[in-house]
């Protein structure tokens, strides 16, 4: 997910309440993967787009590889496994983190993270036309209307407005529809039980195959200054903070709280990235872009189903 849809599937976990250590780890990875759209903000003024996502899968790989030595996890290499990664890498890493990166080059970090809390629509959605055991249903189809409605308001303000917000939301938008196809692709290529970390490790170091020699050739980065050290810090903190580390706490929550708490995280994304784009960025979301992301959260919140059964739950009781 984002970094919402975070990297691949564990085995999963029967939802249940979470303890006040899990909830402050979702908080604390919303902030994390909140930030990764400060970082990009930052980063986009100095940095090239393709430039900016090769350093952060290079870097974060790295990094995820220290934590498997350290921790002594298996790294499979084997060819169902490489495949596993291969898909991974692109729809769930490259083509997302370019998306998304691009998109914010046209609006403001914000309003990428609110169209980024999409993914779980799209996943459902995707799931249905390609999963024969994972049909929607009436509640899921009504979420899935909310989350579209709410695009809708989104888009309603920008089309025939002559400016190049329209394509920065289109972006973000194919960027959420990815990471619904990696969902959909883990469910189905991925091996019951595989590590996740190692899972995410093989996810970032394919992508870094990838988009290591595309930056070189087309945004050729060595034939530009070097970066200031504002940019180069987001650029640290994108791959460190909001990719491996955000990784580790990620799979923390998924093998303790199980998969349907971990989505959790979906909701609070933007508020992390809103408060950031205000204090740091200095952008101002109107009320169109507010109404818009009310809408895409009751959505999430009627697929979720868990708040409306407590609300029936609590008049049954009454």
């Amino acid at each position: 997910m984002s970094q919402t849809s975070g990297a691949s599937p564990a085995p999963a976990t029967m939802s249940r309440a979470m303890t006040s250590r899990e909830w402050g780890l979702l908080v604390l990875l919303s902030v994390m993967w909140g930030g990764s759209f400060l970082f990009n903000g930052i980063a986009i003024k100095e940095v090239p787009v393709f430039s900016i996502v090769a350093f952060r899968v290079l870097l974060g790989a790295l990094a995820l590889h220290l934590v498997l030595r350290v921790s002594r996890i298996p790294f499979p290499c084997d060819w169902h496994s490489l495949r596993g990664y291969a898909g991974m890498a692109v729809l769930n890493g490259a083509l997302p983190f370019c998306l998304i990166v691009f998109g914010q080059t046209r609006i403001q970090s914000g309003l990428a993270s609110i169209i980024n809390a999409t993914t779980p629509i799209f996943t459902m959605l995707l799931a249905h036309f390609l999963l024969s055991a994972e049909r929607l249903d009436a509640r899921r189809i009504v979420g899935v209307l909310l989350g579209f409605a709410g695009v809708i308001v989104l888009f309603s303000d920008k089309i025939g407005a002559g400016s190049g917000e329209v394509i920065g939301l289109a972006a973000c938008t194919l960027a959420a529809l990815s990471y619904g196809l990696a969902n959909v692709f883990g469910r189905v290529f991925i091996k019951p039980g595989a590590n996740p970390i190692a899972l995410a490790t093989g996810q970032l170091t394919l992508a870094a195959c990838l988009m290591v020699p595309v930056a070189l050739v087309i945004d050729r980065p060595f034939s530009h200054a070097l970066p200031g050290t504002t940019a180069i810090m987001a650029l640290l903190m994108l791959a460190l903070v909001s990719t491996a580390a955000a990784y580790v706490v990620f799979f923390r929550i998924l093998t303790r709280a199980g998969a349907t708490n971990a989505s959790l995280v979906t909701l609070l994304i933007p508020c992390s990235a809103i408060l950031f784009g205000v204090l740091l960025l200095d952008e101002r979301l109107g009320l169109r872009e507010i109404a818009g992301f009310a809408v895409i959260a009751l959505g999430l919140l009627v697929i979720d189903g868990r708040i409306l059964g407590s609300i029936s739950g609590a008049k049954a009781a009454g």
